[in-house]
């Protein structure tokens, strides 16, 4: 197969945005059980049991539809968990509020390791797009990658930081109607920004850098095409020499 058939790469920017678009998918199912627990919670006389159940009962609706679409049993599962847990807790404290405490800890974690990943000058969206590039590591070799990355991880610690600071006072209020709006609006609207500034930041550079390359690669390909044609000179330089040799 040819160069020119073979198909073109993915570029790591345009991967990331549709795992990214893949995601948001996913949180607008995770987000469905959240909604059904408040709208049954705030509408039943704040009683906790109904909205447990019904949040669960959510939560299998969507556990059998992404089984229908043959997802794969990971992210069906991981789905699932996260609803059972936030169930869990609440029923065994008997607030309410604690629905969201699982996803406040999930914040809690991603943030503070996209803040790490800084603080040791390791940016984790440099470790991300490196493992969707299959060389996790190469990127820290070139400076405009790693500022770039940087400045990616900055955004995620954003998404993550912005949810944390609105939600922990109105779970610590035990504002549940409250509580469960914004971790809906900073659900998916939000990753959907963080995902589409990623990439607005990662594409120049990207496309900068894959430029270059195929400059040095086609100047390669001319210097290639050009060395043949000197050689066939030479053998004819010494056709003179040689006839005057027999005459």
């Amino acid at each position: 197969m040819t160069a020119e058939q073979q198909p073109a790469p993915a570029h790591p920017e345009a991967v990331l945005l549709e795992r990214a678009l893949g995601g948001w998918r996913g949180m607008i199912d995770s987000a469905l059980p959240s909604v059904v627990f408040v709208v049954v919670f705030m509408l039943n006389g704040r009683v906790l049991q109904p909205a447990l159940i019904a949040a669960l009962g959510a939560g299998v609706i969507i556990l059998i539809w992404r089984l229908f679409r043959r997802q794969p049993l990971t992210q069906v599962l991981a789905g699932f968990a996260g609803v059972a847990i936030s169930a869990y807790v609440s029923s065994r404290t008997g607030e309410a509020r604690d629905f969201f405490l699982w996803g406040l800890i999930v914040n809690v974690v991603y943030g503070s390791a996209f803040l790490i990943s800084l603080l040791v000058r390791w940016p984790l969206m440099g470790v991300v797009v490196g493992a969707f590039t299959g060389d996790p590591t190469g990127w820290r070799q070139e400076p405009d990658l790693r500022r770039v990355f940087a400045a990616a991880t900055w955004v995620w610690v954003f998404v993550f930081g912005a949810r944390i600071v609105v939600q922990v006072p109105l779970y610590l209020a035990g504002w549940v109607g409250a509580l469960g709006t914004a971790r809906i609006i900073m659900g998916w609207p939000l990753f959907l920004f963080g995902a589409y500034v990623t990439y607005r930041l990662l594409r120049p550079v990207f496309a900068q850098k894959r430029l270059a390359e195929a400059t040095a690669e086609q100047d390669a390909d001319e210097g290639a095409e050009e060395t043949p044609e000197a050689q066939p000179d030479r053998p004819d330089s010494g056709h003179p020499g040689q006839h005057g040799a027999q005459h």
